[in-house]
């Protein structure tokens, strides 16, 4: 194992962060996985899975086990980690620019194909290697201007040219599930299997260019771009992972995810060994568009009448939102007939707040489909 050291433009003298990344096996030996922890820095079962991740990929590579190219960066996010006021972590926008931490990132598309363009032809396995090249190329190009563009940056250097990219987040109070690209659900199926995911949310493209979807869409928008003139596959599954909630930071959940994963990526021929049998599903996909945001229409103090992970139906009461002054209650309902997979973990609400998320079946929203 190499450990890499990227040293993040610096804000202000005095002040330098730096980001580590992890690296396992030979690049261009087999597949690429790229994975990493916490871009929302203050979603910390990710970390803790990623220090599993490590326990055992330093065991396998030890044992001359790791048949591709695995890299790891076990803390996404060294800007966020470091926000605190008053004891409370913020750890989901950059405090400098108001940004979240999973948007905004670069399109290179455009500029990677017309570099690529003169080299392309009818071998596919050729088109891709060339794609990526450029691609790589025109991330590290990109001029930055601040620490959190140079974070950026550093993370799509380090991983747009992966077979699979696993981004690992979590919710407030949640089952496991994950994000998706529509055009990759075929690839990401046996993931969700082997993950254990009670659902997957696909969507094409849902708005303001994350990181996952960063790394994903340019397969299907270069496939549009070039049409019938060059064979070109989606060569990129990038999946958000989200580890069920926040409080969910214990051994017996990290350690098992972390199996989970190792045991995908010995099934992608990333390891050596036998692999094991796509598991059964424990869920499906269903459109991100369907996903509906409950919202509190009145302040007041926030208790649930029932946990994530239940099938609702529509007009079911979700929540109670009660006003200690007027002693007022105002029941929250379900809109659709779906999975209660998230809520919010705090129990008092501003008025308009989203406190639950139901994945209904129908695609009922448009527009940017992601929260703030």
């Amino acid at each position: 194992m190499q450990i890499q050291t990227h040293t993040l433009l610096s804000p202000a003298p005095g002040t330098q962060r730096e980001l580590v990344s992890l690296h396992y096996g030979t690049p261009g030996a087999g597949p690429k996985i790229y994975i990493q922890a916490s871009l929302h820095a203050d979603e910390l079962p990710g970390m803790l899975t990623a220090w599993h991740l490590r326990r055992q990929l330093d065991a396998l590579d030890a044992a001359g086990q790791i048949t591709g190219e695995i890299v790891l960066v076990p803390m996404a996010n060294p800007i966020g980690l470091s926000q605190w006021l008053l004891q409370g972590h913020l750890g989901r926008f950059e405090l400098l620019s108001g940004e979240n931490f999973n948007r905004h990132y670069p399109d290179q598309i455009e500029a990677a194909a017309r570099a690529a363009e003169p080299e392309l032809g009818a071998d596919a396995a050729r088109n891709v290697a060339v794609l990526r090249r450029e691609l790589k190329r025109a991330v590290l190009a990109h001029p930055v201007d601040t620490e959190l563009q140079s974070l950026r940056r550093t993370l799509m250097g380090l991983s747009c040219d992966a077979d699979v990219v696993l981004d690992l987040h979590c919710d407030a109070q949640a089952v496991l599930h994950l994000y998706c690209e529509t055009p990759a659900w075929d690839q990401c199926e046996p993931l969700s299997r082997f993950l254990g995911s009670r659902v997957t949310l696909l969507a094409t493209d849902s708005g303001d260019n994350p990181f996952d979807e960063a790394c994903s869409q340019v397969w299907w928008k270069w496939q549009q771009r070039f049409g019938d003139r060059f064979p070109i596959p989606q060569a990129t599954l990038a999946v958000t992972v989200e580890l069920r909630g926040q409080q969910d930071v214990e051994h017996p959940l990290a350690e098992q995810d972390a199996a989970n994963i190792l045991d995908y990526l010995r099934w992608r021929g990333a390891l050596a060994g036998e692999a094991k049998p796509v598991p059964a599903a424990v869920g499906g996909a269903r459109p991100l568009a369907g996903s509906m945001p409950i919202k509190a229409p009145v302040a007041g103090v926030l208790t649930f009448l029932r946990q994530p992970g239940e099938e609702v139906r529509e007009g079911d009461v979700l929540a109670h939102v009660i006003d200690p002054v007027t002693a007022r209650l105002t029941e929250l309902r379900s809109p659709v007939d779906g999975l209660l997979f998230a809520r919010d973990n705090l129990r008092f609400v501003t008025a308009g707040a989203r406190v639950a998320k139901v994945a209904g079946l129908n695609a009922l929203r448009s527009g940017k489909l992601l929260g703030a």
